[in-house]
């Protein structure tokens, strides 16, 4: 039959079994976030426009869904800004909402917001999805779901070290050890700020950073060819490729940036900060993450001011980041908040998905599959079944009873989609003391009962499938 069901480019339905397996990794998620200490809170799915424009950077600004006004949108625009076809002016003229772009800005709006009732330092964490206007493929949804955790109101390079404890509790429990590491890149804002003063490039700072965010995408010869169409001198990137060199230690890198950044204040600040963190990460053993440093991670988020952490997925999948984060100091200042620096993290729960999918480190067990499927025969009393399934759910037993006498074909068939673990019915051809069996689906072991006897059974099926 023919159909014109669809669905928006870059969305998906979640059923079955990938329902489950997210909502798995959202309890393994949750479960840290709180052992860690973070409150959960949620904010709406769209937020005013001058909310989240500005906040971004100008590739940032340009994904963002905008909300048209309600009634006659156009009735006031200014006549002149349409024949303009400005979209800069247009834009805020007939939109006033947007759908959130990140769980961040909502966030810094919502500490501002609410200041006078929250305890400070405040932890929080948020699980909603986000939407950006990007050009859907491989792991890059329009809708997808952000995992964050921040915490505002403090500026201790502790809590950094804290959120690599905590991206190395998470991947752990998940499954992504010893072959299966992820890797933690980090990098400091003001290092690249104090490049850009050394260069003599800070007026430029926010492009070459735009252009640096690229490297995974188009590679080095990309980078250096589009900073030469912008009009930077070789000896920009000449000096960023000595970085790029995986055979240098950290040790030499970060003696190379001493000696670079020795007459900029912010640069030596941002080393000190990455040497901190790399000294005392070196107190901890990790099961899950390797930590390297990524002097190119510029993060494309404009509101980023000191560390920044970027989670590249395991080598044996090629997929870009599936979490990242950093410190930003200024955000809460654009809604009116005073010394409030806030540092935080995210995982990418969908890009997360494809990885543990395509390593296989979800279990059987999160398949979507009911335990009992009791079947209704014409000759069977609905009551008596009834009894039958109250009595299972009240030990913990999923079990659904077929609604309707159909053919015991369609009803077994019915079972098998519904993966049961088991079926219970009346047996035919024993109707006196033992009323009812109950089949393994897997094994086609049978097991006769009578209602009295029903707790027997009902041991059985608590025992996991072999």
């Amino acid at each position: 039959m023919a159909t014109n069901a669809s669905l928006a480019k870059g969305t998906r339905d979640f059923y079955g079994d990938e329902l489950n397996k997210r909502q798995f990794m959202i309890r393994v998620i949750e479960k840290h976030f709180k052992q860690f200490g973070f409150s959960r809170i949620e904010t709406p799915s769209f937020e005013n426009y001058s909310t989240l424009i500005g906040k971004y950077g100008e590739e940032g600004d340009r994904l963002i869904f905008k909300i048209l006004k309600s009634g006659d949108y156009l009735g006031k625009v200014n006549p002149d800004v349409l024949v303009s076809k400005d979209s800069q002016e247009l834009t805020p003229a007939i939109s006033d909402k947007a759908l959130r772009y990140d769980l961040t800005v909502p966030f810094a709006r919502f500490v501002v917001q609410h200041q006078n009732e929250l305890a400070f330092p405040f932890k929080r964490y948020q699980i909603q999805p986000v939407w950006r206007a990007d050009r859907p493929q491989k792991g890059r949804f329009r809708e997808f779901t952000q995992c964050d955790a921040d915490v505002v109101g403090v500026h201790s390079l502790w809590q950094e070290l804290e959120f690599l404890q905590l991206y190395n509790a998470v991947f752990s429990e998940l499954g992504l050890v010893n072959e299966y590491k992820v890797t933690v890149k980090l990098n400091n804002r003001k290092l690249l700020s104090g490049l850009a003063e050394v260069l003599s490039i800070e007026d430029r700072l926010t492009v070459f950073m735009t252009v640096l965010d690229k490297l995974d995408k188009i590679g080095a010869n990309g980078v250096a060819e589009e900073l030469k169409l912008l009009g930077f001198e070789d000896r920009v990137w000449d000096t960023m490729q000595f970085f790029l060199d995986t055979q240098i230690s950290l040790d030499q890198r970060i003696s190379k940036l001493h000696v670079l950044l020795a007459d900029s204040l912010v640069g030596i600040q941002g080393l000190k900060e990455l040497e901190f963190l790399f000294a005392n990460a070196a107190q901890f053993e990790f099961a899950a993450i390797q930590l390297s440093f990524d002097l190119t991670l510029a993060r494309g988020l404009h509101y980023y001011t000191g560390t920044l952490f970027e989670v590249s997925a395991p080598e044996k999948v090629q997929l870009g980041a599936i979490g990242g984060g950093g410190r930003y100091d200024n955000l809460t200042e654009a809604f009116g908040g005073t010394d409030m620096s806030g540092v935080g993290i995210s995982f990418g729960l969908d890009r997360l998905y494809l990885v543990l999918e395509e390593l296989g480190l979800f279990g059987e067990y999160l398949e979507d599959q009911i335990d009992v499927v009791v079947l209704f025969f014409e000759h069977t009393d609905p009551l008596l079944l009834f009894q039958v399934v109250n009595r299972l759910r009240a030990q913990g037993i999923s079990a659904e009873m077929y609604p309707e006498a159909a053919k015991i074909a369609k009803q077994y068939k019915y079972a098998e989609k519904r993966k049961a673990r088991f079926i219970f019915s009346t047996d035919q051809k024993n109707s006196s003391s033992k009323p009812f069996v109950l089949k393994n689906m897997k094994t086609s072991e049978l097991h006769e009962c009578s209602l009295e006897s029903l707790q027997d059974v009902i041991q059985l099926i608590r025992l996991p499938s072999i």
